[in-house]
Formats: structure tokens, sequence, C-alpha cells
């Protein structure tokens, strides 16, 4: 009796890639950004990530405690969350801000439709829109003093920048807005958005580990380009183009929130769609909205939309379908 085989079901092949290494492996292609952002923006740009990381993971424990849960491993992505948090605020925020938002991304957008796997829009991201719907001139106050000491106010006195690159471009100001300071992370705005590069590389590195495809980043980023190339009024202008590619959270939202396993679709015809999708709508909220960005917005409307895309891009089992019906009966 000792020697049965021990029959389960399927998967009998299992893959060791588990939640908490994928996790890990997005924190590792963060953290380039995420220092760059401490050391452009100084220690409160630390106290907001520290401060925003702690109350994710604080809360989902809080949370399971309370309505009494089955607990589970650790698997880090309630850092993840809090992480990307951070990352899309701009430094000047008050320290409450991270706290409410991270309580709103796990409790609302995570925990209350079941944790991990269930919810359907980015939790980081739903929190974001959140708070700029509701804090509009909170999260959109970019003024930083020189020497990284954060400046509160209006008035930006001594300010690094009062606006964004999106925004001087978007205003018709295209020279004045520096690409090499784009690309490289000397600019305002939010802490982990300004270096492009570094976020680049970030991307790369989950691809390389094959954490994320390159369908959704690429075909989102090729679509963005034609679609300000046919509608952003300055042709294929190469200048504007890089700008509107490196500026904002594009790269931030392309490698690292679009492509979030549980709100994006699992077949490749679906990321196509996908991806398409996104770059329509970030190129409308850009060109055609009040605001210079529309990289957030146009996630979670789109996030809302996979079920759907997963319906009509889903492939049919062997033998279903009119014609398996046709030849079983007779036709």
């Amino acid at each position: 009796m000792a020697k049965l085989l021990h029959v389960s079901s399927s998967p009998h092949d299992r893959s060791p890639v588990t939640t908490r290494s994928l996790m890990r492996d997005v924190i590792i292609s963060l953290l380039p950004a995420t220092l760059w952002g401490i050391y452009r923006f100084g220690f409160r740009a630390f106290m907001i990530i520290l401060i925003s990381i702690t109350t994710a993971v604080v809360t989902e424990y809080a949370y399971i405690k309370l309505f009494k849960l089955k607990p589970h491993p650790f698997e880090a992505s309630a850092v993840v969350t809090g992480l990307l948090l951070a990352l899309n605020l701009p430094v000047s925020v008050p320290y409450w801000i991270p706290i409410l938002g991270s309580v709103f991304a796990i409790v609302v957008v995570k925990m209350l439709y079941g944790g991990l796997g269930y919810n359907f829009m980015n939790p980081a991201l739903g929190a974001r829109c959140f708070l700029v719907i509701s804090f509009a001139g909170i999260m959109t106050n970019f003024n930083v003093e020189k020497g990284n000491v954060f400046v509160n106010g209006a008035s930006g006195i001594d300010g690094i920048s009062g606006a964004t690159p999106l925004a001087v471009v978007k205003g018709g100001e295209l020279a004045n807005a520096s690409l090499f300071d784009m690309f490289f992370g000397l600019t305002a705005g939010t802490i982990g958005e300004v270096s492009a590069f570094l976020l680049i590389l970030g991307g790369l590195y989950l691809i390389i580990k094959k954490v994320i495809s390159p369908i959704i980043p690429f075909t989102y980023i090729i679509t963005l380009v034609i679609f300000v190339v046919i509608f952003g009024g300055h042709g294929f202008d190469i200048d504007y183009i890089a700008k509107e590619i490196f500026g904002g959270g594009l790269m931030l939202g392309a490698f690292f929130m679009a492509t979030d396993y549980v709100t994006s679709p699992v077949t490749t015809k679906g990321r196509f769609i996908f991806a398409v999708i996104l770059g329509l709508l970030t190129g409308l909220f850009r060109i055609y909205g009040n605001s210079a960005e529309g990289v957030s917005y146009a996630i979670i409307f789109t996030n809302i939309l996979v079920p759907l895309i997963e319906k009509f891009s889903m492939p049919k089992a062997f033998g279903t379908g009119k014609r398996a019906y046709k030849r079983a009966a007779g036709n």
C-alpha cells in the first residue's frame, strides 16, 4: 500500500513561478525609477512612498483580520499597490493623501471584490483617479523648491517647474519642453513618472524575465503614436511625437499597470485589442481633453472592458462552432 501512486487532479506540471516571485520582480523593476524619484525630490518623496506601502500592507492585514477571512501567505501584492500609488503622486501632496489612497485601493478596489485576482481595475490607478477627482488642486500641484525642498503653495517661487512637460506641450510651447530632461527625469511630474529611461529599463527587465508580454506596452505606444500623428496637429514631427511618448505617465502605465495580470486580457488577440483601445483613449484624452495627461483614465476605463474583450477574443475549442455543427448534421 505504501508504494501506491498518489493520484490528484490536473494540472500535474507545476510552474515554479509564484505570485510572490512575480511581485518581487515588479518591485525590482521599479527600484531604479523609485530611487531616482527619491534622489530628485528628496526625503519627502521617500516618506510618501513609505507611508503608502505601509498603509497598503496594514490595511490588507486589518481587513483580513476584521472580516475573519482565511489568511494567505504574504505575496507582496499590497507592497506593489502601495508603491505604484506613491509613484503616481506629486511630492507636494500632504501625508494623508497616500494614506487615504492606499486604503481606497486595498479596501474599495481590491478586497471588497474578493481580493487579489478578483478586482476589476488596477487598485493603484483606481485610487489615483479617486484622488484626482476628489482633490484636483492637491494632485496637480507639482511645485518643488530648488534644492529638493518641498514648497507648499501655488506660487511656486523658486520652483523646479509649475507645470509638467506635457502641459507645456499641450499649451503649444513645444520648444520649451526639453526632450533630454523628459527622457532622463529632470522635469516636474509625479515621483515615479519623470524618468522615461529608467522606466523603460524596468519594463525591459520584466519582458526579459517573461513576467509581462511585450504585446500590450508596445502596441499601446505605437497606437498612441499613430493617433497623435493624425490628430495632434503637428503631423510627423519627431520632436512632438517623442515628447508625447516620454512625457507624463505613459511609460509607467504601459509597462507596469496596463500589463497587470488580473485586469488585462489573457488571450493574445485580446491583448492587442486592449492595447489599441488604450492608445486611442490616451490620445483622445490628451489631445481633446482638458488635462494634458490621460493614461490613468484610459487604463481603468479599458480595464472595465476586459471581460467583453476576452469574450470575443477567446479561441474556440476544437470541434465547436458552425462548421463542426454542420459536419455533425451531415451537411
